[in-house]
């Protein structure tokens, strides 16, 4: 298979949350990169393409949006 990612990705498993226009959901961060993450969330649906992820373990805030959407697993591209 290939992989089209540009950076590597590392597994972790961290909290995080989702945040867009005045909502929020909850997530765990599976594995991340410079340019992006996998987040497992209860359902894909409901969240928008475009969101904020944030990462209170790390002291970060990602600008970013969604590449792909799977049962309970979504892939985001970091826009900052």
């Amino acid at each position: 298979m290939d992989d089209k990612r540009t950076t590597q990705r590392h597994r972790v498993f961290k909290a995080g949350t989702i945040e867009f226009g005045g909502g929020a959901f909850d997530c765990t961060v599976r594995n991340l990169s410079a340019t992006g993450a996998a987040l497992d969330v209860a359902s894909p649906f409901g969240i928008p393409k475009d969101m904020t992820l944030v990462v209170p373990s790390e002291q970060r805030r990602h600008h970013c949006r969604v590449v792909w959407r799977k049962e309970k697993r979504i892939g985001v591209a970091f826009d900052d």
